[in-house]
């Protein structure tokens, strides 16, 4: 009974920590790669669970590391801050390029590509964990404060190191996991009416592909060449 007022606090802190503006143009990848499989419904909400489990592992790992008190908090701050925002850009901009067959692995024949192509296929759910985990690494101000500021002196106050950064990871996955999950329901309705899933699987792809891109210049803009396009302030 007594975790109930910090666990209920720490799902409150994740969902602010989601919607707050600055994480925008994350949740925006995040939301069009896990419910761009219209026509693989159960893809979708794999997508889904393991994108949380990745933002759960992520703030557990950190939470375990700060409370234990192997790294300072400022310095873990500041380093995941400047680095990882620095690191996302790049790593969305060639996974975009992937998506949209402007770069592949490799020429060593048509059959050597379908093979990889499959792998990726059904591989492709476990892209949604690292996703989930690089993006609750990718702290701005307004999340790093939430976090930092508020998530760990709560996990202390309530001796609840696993708990309660558990339930502020489930927090920060589930507008995202809602709206996915929404669109591809959607989507499947639509598509299925008109029978063209295969085209709609076509275009997914590629607007996922355009989306990650244009989050990866974002990023690589603000936190690699220091210009700020939407807000002064985050």
């Amino acid at each position: 009974m007594e975790l109930l007022i910090p666990l209920g606090s720490a799902l409150w802190l994740g969902i602010l920590t989601s919607i707050s503006p600055c994480p925008l143009a994350s949740n925006i990848a995040a939301i069009t790669y896990i419910g761009n499989r219209a026509n693989r419904p159960r893809q979708v909400f794999a997508r889904v669970f393991l994108y949380t489990i990745g933002r759960v592992s992520a703030y557990l790992i950190l939470a375990a590391l700060l409370v234990a008190s192997i790294l300072s908090v400022p310095e873990v701050a500041r380093f995941l801050q400047k680095y990882m925002n620095q690191l996302l850009g790049p790593i969305l901009i060639l996974a975009g390029m992937f998506l949209l067959e402007l770069l592949r692995f490799g020429t060593g024949g048509a059959g050597m590509s379908e093979k990889l192509q499959s792998i990726a296929d059904r591989s492709s759910c476990w892209w949604a964990f690292l996703l989930g985990f690089l993006f609750a690494l990718s702290f701005c101000p307004i999340s790093a404060a939430l976090f930092f500021g508020s998530l760990i002196p709560l996990a202390i106050s309530s001796n609840s190191v696993i708990m309660v950064p558990t339930v502020y990871g489930i927090g920060t996955g589930l507008p995202v996991s809602v709206f996915a999950i929404l669109i591809a329901i959607g989507t499947h309705v639509v598509s299925k009416a008109f029978d063209k899933l295969s085209a709609v699987e076509f275009w997914a792809r590629r607007v996922t592909g355009v989306v990650f891109i244009l989050v990866g210049i974002y990023y690589c803009l603000t936190y690699i060449f220091g210009f700020d396009i939407l807000w002064s302030s985050g």
